[in-house]
């Protein structure tokens, strides 16, 4: 037989008559018979059969031969599945929507480095606070660690008219199209009133860790990044909101001279009203210890975020484990002779230690090899049922403590 990939096959019959002839003797009588290589299956058998009609076989041959006809097509046509599994994982297309909120984050965090001052251990983005009861989490956008207190952050990307009403917020936002005007006007709980629950549940957090704080020091503030957010004029006069006008002044305030820093270092922290040296730390080892959203990157250039369920494969611990590495084999020729040859293509998984990189990276805690057809689940924030997600299509998944 010729190239299961290409061209038509030609298969050798070979076929003994049911009765005898020539003094009772059965003699053997032979034929070639071609026919596309595309074809697989019961459609496979039928073509076959008339290939064998038309070249004058018995009546009764193909029958007699079409169950191993049909096991050998359908063993080819699993190859071929092999083959086209293997040949490289699906691109993920990356999200449709716009990268400007994300930007606008970043360039955030940029000016309050750069204009504040801030070190980078003293922000953290996206922090994950369980609630008073422990029964859920809730999740801060940033929280900045400084002398002054801790700010606890949300952060608005919202365009158009933004007004209050007694227990919601009301967004109108306009677009001009090309014949008409379309308004959307949308109701939201009150934001105010949650990040102040957040920053409650963050000093409880804190507290129970063993930091002695007053709750005083930590401060709710929500943050508004679009330049084209209007807010109503008795927003603008709340302590917690920031506006897009005002971010330039409140990065400037995280700012500290020499003299404050030299009066925190003298004056006790109850006199002062600031974070005493000992608190900084404290409340900084509780963050960091502040778990946030896990990870996966697939190979297609898109991301996903939410909490790493586990795989049928893989025995963990996520105190000691930071980064899961997939790969699958280096190249497409070698993932196609494995499939070809009726292996099913491996992906090998490096697991990497958490905490501070060596010399030469993050040391390697265990390596696991498993089928690529193996299903990762992952809970998408957001969601209410686990998604499954083929091994092969995964490039990392950072794990969050």
């Amino acid at each position: 037989m010729t190239s299961p990939l290409r061209g038509r096959c030609t298969w050798r019959v070979v076929y003994i008559p049911r009765t005898g002839s020539h003094g009772g003797g059965r003699r053997r009588r032979g034929c070639e018979i071609a026919f596309p290589a595309k074809v697989t299956g019961w459609a496979g058998v039928a073509s076959f059969k008339a290939q064998a009609a038309h070249a004058k076989l018995p009546s009764g041959f193909p029958c007699a031969c079409e169950r191993d006809l049909a096991s050998a097509m359908l063993q080819l046509a699993s190859r071929l599945l092999q083959f086209e599994f293997a040949s490289g994982p699906a691109d993920f297309p990356r999200p449709q929507e716009s990268m400007q909120p994300t930007q606008g984050f970043e360039d955030c965090l940029l000016k309050l480095r750069r204009s504040g001052g801030l070190r980078k251990e003293a922000i953290f983005c996206n922090l994950r606070v369980p609630n008073q009861f422990q029964t859920a989490k809730e999740e801060i956008d940033l929280v900045i660690l400084s002398g002054h207190g801790v700010f606890c952050i949300d952060v608005k990307t919202w365009r158009g008219s933004v007004s209050a009403q007694v227990d919601s917020w009301q967004l109108q936002y306009r677009e001009q199209k090309k014949h008409f005007t379309n308004t959307s006007i949308n109701q939201v709980p009150d934001p105010i009133r949650a990040i102040k629950s957040k920053t409650a549940n963050l000093w409880s957090h804190v507290v129970r860790s063993g930091v002695s704080i007053r709750q005083a020091l930590f401060l709710p503030r929500l943050l508004f990044l679009s330049p084209d957010c209007l807010l109503d004029e008795e927003l603008t006069k709340r302590e917690e909101v920031v506006a897009h006008g005002d971010l330039d002044a409140f990065a400037r305030s995280f700012k500290e001279g020499y003299l404050a820093w030299i009066s925190d270092a003298v004056s006790p922290s109850w006199l002062s009203g600031h974070l005493s040296y000992r608190q900084l730390a404290g409340v900084q080892e509780a963050l960091q210890r502040t778990g946030t959203w896990d990870t996966v990157s697939l190979l297609g250039g898109g991301q996903l975020r939410g909490d790493y369920r586990g795989c049928q494969h893989l025995a963990l611990s996520r105190e000691e484990t930071d980064e899961l590495l997939f790969s699958c084999l280096p190249s497409l020729p070698s993932r196609s002779l494995w499939a070809l040859l009726g292996y099913s293509p491996q992906v090998t998984v490096k697991m990497y230690k958490r905490g501070a990189q060596g010399w030469l990276g993050k040391p390697l805690l265990g390596t696991a090899t498993i089928p690529c057809n193996t299903h990762i689940l992952f809970r998408v924030c957001g969601e209410d049922t686990d998604a499954k997600i083929p091994a092969h299509q995964i490039e990392r998944i950072c794990l969050s403590i």
